[in-house]
């Protein structure tokens, strides 16, 4: 690689040691890159910034958003725990495996893992503990089931890479139904073992009159996944459109059914949405333009030259693609990773045969697993606060279960035809 490319490359890690906001760090490092060594008017980076907002698909993100924190601040997240207390909270570990239910259900809305964890593990590793369960198991499994907020649809990180790769993102979308099960039942699984062995007991298990009465309790709570993913996949309304439909029907929900939610709070949930939302857009934007400069430098095909004459199976690829992936989550969040990674493995997909619906979930779910992983594992700061432990603590607390979520990447990893067992069923063998 030429010594201007590497340069680039420091000035941006650098920023990044530095503490500079990525947004600067990216659009800055991009900038640098375009005047000095692409030798580019600077009047193209404004171009790029403006193109880079003036994305239909980013109305999803925004939307889901707001989605989210409508949510939390009304009790359609209390009802989503309660139901899944009900459900599985009778097993040896059940409580454990509602946590993980619970995340499951969160995450088919907020397509989110920093709310999901801030939503349901901030409120069950407390009434894990309380009950008598493990401080360290606790922490372990709450911390890293949230990972499910971006698997299983909606998720905003498989949006912005289908805004990348031109993917549908309801075939996207897809792919995270199947492995977003199979982490739930291998959590629970684990969960079962250790507490069964451990002796703690469940709840006694529930009535059916109990099990009436919860449901009944929680069906407008319920409803919501299924009018997201059944609108969708219906045809009644497009991704962009189930967005919108899902914030109507939470305001709806939680202000004229549940009343938990105040229409003076509106505002304050629109305002923190919008601050939210304005973080995800600044970071695509810095993005873009460093996008726009490996573009101009010809970084994705120098890479794909060195990749290609390097390894020569694609199963050799996707392994060195997982370790790589699985480092860079520890240091960079999945929104950055996503726009700025994407464009330079993409050419590599066409050489290796690789479908690219296939790497976008192996994308999300090798990024998703940074969430747990030190130094800059969002999750572990979160669960660190609310146990007052430090971060070393809380990292030895969730390596099992991301061991489980490493194990279960192998299987999608090689076993493509699971991961695309739904697009194709749904949209036909090029779907």
């Amino acid at each position: 690689m030429e010594a201007s490319p590497m340069i680039i490359f420091a000035l941006l890690l650098g920023a990044m040691a530095a503490t500079v906001p990525v947004f600067m760090a990216l659009f800055f490092a991009g900038l640098a890159g375009l005047v000095w060594a692409a030798g580019v008017d600077p009047q193209v980076a404004v171009e790029v910034l403006y193109r880079s907002m003036d994305k239909f698909a980013l109305v999803v993100v925004l939307f889901f958003v707001l989605c989210g924190n409508i949510m939390t601040t009304g009790s359609i997240v209390q009802k989503l725990i309660r139901t899944a207390n009900t459900l599985v909270g009778f097993l040896p570990g059940g409580l454990a495996m509602a946590g993980v239910l619970a995340c499951g259900f969160f995450g088919a809305i907020s397509g989110s893992t920093v709310a999901t964890m801030v939503a349901i593990g901030g409120a069950m590793i407390p009434a894990l503990v309380e009950n008598g369960y493990d401080r360290r198991f606790s922490v372990g499994v709450m911390t890293t089931a949230p990972v499910l907020g971006i698997i299983i649809p909606p998720s905003i990180s498989m949006i912005l890479y289908a805004m990348v790769t031109n993917d549908s993102i309801e075939a996207l979308f897809l792919t995270g139904y199947l492995p977003g099960l199979l982490i739930i039942l291998a959590m629970s699984a684990y969960a079962w073992l250790v507490c069964r062995r451990r002796g703690i007991a469940g709840r006694p298990r529930p009535t059916l009159p109990e099990l009436r009465s919860v449901l009944r309790e929680s069906a407008w709570a319920l409803f919501l996944p299924v009018l997201i993913c059944g609108g969708i996949y219906s045809g009644l309304f497009t991704a962009n459109e189930a967005a919108v439909v899902a914030c109507c029907y939470a305001f709806f929900v939680e202000i004229c059914i549940h009343k938990d939610m105040r229409l003076a709070e509106v505002k304050n949930v629109v305002v923190s949405s919008a601050v939210t939302s304005a973080s995800l857009l600044v970071i695509v934007a810095g993005a873009s333009v460093f996008g726009e400069y490996l573009t101009f430098a010809q970084i994705p095909d120098k890479v794909a030259g060195a990749v290609v004459g390097g390894i020569e199976t694609r199963w050799g690829f996707l392994l060195a693609v997982n370790l790589l992936l699985l480092v860079v989550g520890m240091f960079m969040d999945i929104i950055s990773a996503t726009l700025i990674l994407t464009p330079i493995f993409l050419p590599l997909l066409q050489q290796y045969g690789i479908d690219t619906l296939h790497f976008g979930l192996l994308m999300t779910i090798n990024l998703g697993i940074g969430y747990c992983t030190p130094p800059l594992g969002v999750s572990l700061y979160i669960a660190s606060a609310v146990v007052d432990r430090d971060l070393l603590w809380v990292s030895r607390a969730v390596l099992p279960f991301v061991l489980i979520q490493i194990g279960l990447l192998a299987v999608y990893t090689y076993w493509p035809d699971l991961v695309l067992l739904l697009p194709r069923l749904v949209y036909g063998p090029g779907g």
